[in-house]
């Protein structure tokens, strides 16, 4: 195997999209470029190729000429909001983990009585049904206070993003969720992007937020 003309003496290399490599004298493709897509998740699509229930999925409702793709991550059937999908499976997988320090912004809407103080307490993290959950910040939107019954807009911004981990940390306040969206991931926004559309990341802003090795 050579690297841009030079015989490689070990398979511990880091490579690049510019670099050429060949074996037995035969040039090796490159990978395709790195991709990240936004895309406006519906209620009521499950996040997979494929459900044994039958259930509708995210990626059959996508526009038939987008090129095979991974999600960033998943939400649930009744989430909607931004879903971030990408062709690259390395990049899915170092979006999702928390080490990277990404926040996950959500929008819910609660059925219940809470107020700012109690949903200050969430910074320090919280144990529910002894799952251990980080940080989190939640605030009420402007104009909501604990005195009303009905339905409240919360801001829920995380970097964990455990299983259903908003649904359960609201719930042990004593909230419903009965709509949750996705509005960020990182520094991409869900902005005015319509249900179920489809929009590709300019390069520039991908090398800008992930740097050349991704972009």
């Amino acid at each position: 195997m050579k690297l841009n003309g030079t015989t490689l003496d070990t398979p511990a290399v880091k490579v690049t999209a510019k670099d050429k490599i060949s074996v037995d004298g035969r040039p090796v493709g490159a990978a395709d470029a790195t991709r990240l897509w936004r895309y406006h998740k519906p209620s009521g699509l499950v996040t997979t190729h494929r459900d044994p229930a039958g259930r509708p999925t995210v990626f059959e409702n996508l526009p038939p000429d987008l090129p095979r793709v991974v999600s960033v991550g998943r939400l649930d059937l009744t989430s909607e909001g931004l879903l971030l999908l990408t062709n690259d499976g390395e990049l899915a997988r170092r979006l999702e983990l928390p080490a990277n320090g990404w926040i996950r912004r959500y929008r819910a809407r609660a059925f219940g009585r809470v107020a700012q103080e109690e949903l200050d307490q969430l910074k320090d993290g919280i144990t529910v049904d002894d799952v251990r959950y980080g940080p989190i910040d939640a605030k009420l939107e402007r104009g909501q206070g604990a005195i009303s019954s009905a339905n409240s807009w919360i801001t829920v911004s995380i970097t964990e993003g455990k299983n259903r981990e908003v649904r359960r940390v609201l719930d042990a306040l004593g909230l419903k969720v009965n709509r949750l969206i996705r509005i960020a991931y990182g520094p991409f926004q869900l902005g005015v992007l319509a249900p179920n559309a489809v929009e590709e990341i300019p390069r520039k802003v991908l090398r800008e937020q992930l740097g050349k090795d991704f972009a």
